[in-house]
């Protein structure tokens, strides 16, 4: 084995333009697919953001009954669609007017809680559910008006802001598999040109092995060494300059969107991420290198 690993060594040694242009090849596919399935967390947690937080809010008319307020919790709450149901008195809607204004504290200090509507914040399951939700309380006879928070800006724009924060999503799910998708197969030919020239170079060689009884593995196996080095050399530089670049620019993002959590604020959960991402991008490159390895050695030794 170590005899084996020393001869893919050498056989890298010899042709070290193949090589760099092979590793090349695979660290460019590999930065891309850390950035890629970065974006693709932090979309889908800008999506779980608002669906999760209580975005829509009934205000109450001024002379609801108890008894009504309950059976409007009632049934929102027993709705599959609707989470998160929380009831907001005029008192406690004064002090988050408070809360929000504390930067001037001048515009809170002659108001009473009679000004302030009492309400019911809930959050819905799924976004494109939030319209059909919304009409529906309308309708009920304690309720004066449905908004929703500012972070989606007002309830004319609700639709749009659903179907845009789905189709963003979607694009970037679906583009950035069809980049990889891409450099993968990019990565592959390359790899399966790089290996065939070498078996190529050196097929006298082989076949000289095979005359003197060599066993298929003691031929095969330093190429697919050669190859699985490649490929997992090509993974941590790729994997390691797209890991360079988010912690670069994550306290920006961070900041910017600050509440959102679109990437993880915890190093140990950030760096774990990147382990694990670390971990399938080696193995991908593994499978890269023997499966090209493997029709290489194939194509070869058929002559073809």
């Amino acid at each position: 084995m170590l005899n084996h690993l020393r001869t893919s060594m050498r056989n890298v040694r010899r042709s070290p333009f193949q090589a760099v242009a092979a590793i090349s090849v695979l660290a460019l596919t590999f930065f891309v697919t850390t950035l890629i399935v970065f974006l693709v967390y932090a979309s889908s947690q800008l999506i779980n953001y608002f669906e999760t937080r209580p975005q829509i809010i009934a205000f109450l008319k001024d002379e609801s009954d108890d008894a009504g307020i309950a059976d409007l919790i009632k049934d929102l709450s027993s709705n599959i669609k609707v989470k998160g149901v929380k009831f907001v008195t005029k008192e406690e809607a004064l002090e988050i007017y408070k809360k929000a204004t504390s930067d001037n504290p001048l515009l809170s200090e002659l108001l009473s809680p009679d000004i302030f509507p009492a309400s019911v914040e809930f959050s819905v399951t799924d976004l494109s559910l939030a319209k059909d939700i919304i009409d529906e309380v309308k309708r009920n006879e304690n309720v004066e008006s449905v908004g929703i928070t500012a972070s989606l800006g007002g309830e004319s724009t609700l639709g749009d802001v659903v179907d845009q924060l789905k189709t963003i999503t979607a694009n970037v799910r679906v583009g950035g598999a069809i980049v990889v998708s891409v450099l993968l197969a990019t990565s592959f030919m390359v790899l399966f040109v790089v290996i065939g020239m070498r078996v190529s170079m050196r097929k006298e060689e082989v076949d000289i092995l095979k005359l003197i009884g060599a066993t298929s593995g003691f031929i095969r196996l330093p190429v697919l060494f050669e190859a699985i080095f490649y490929g997992v050399v090509g993974a941590f530089f790729g994997w390691l300059a797209g890991s360079v670049v988010l912690m670069y620019v994550s306290p920006y993002i961070i900041s910017y969107f600050q509440d959102i959590p679109v990437l993880p604020r915890d190093p140990g959960y950030f760096f774990g991420m990147l382990g694990a991402l670390l971990a399938l991008e080696a193995l991908f490159g593994v499978a890269i290198a023997f499966v090209g390895s493997f029709l290489a050695l194939t194509r070869v030794s058929k002559g073809k």
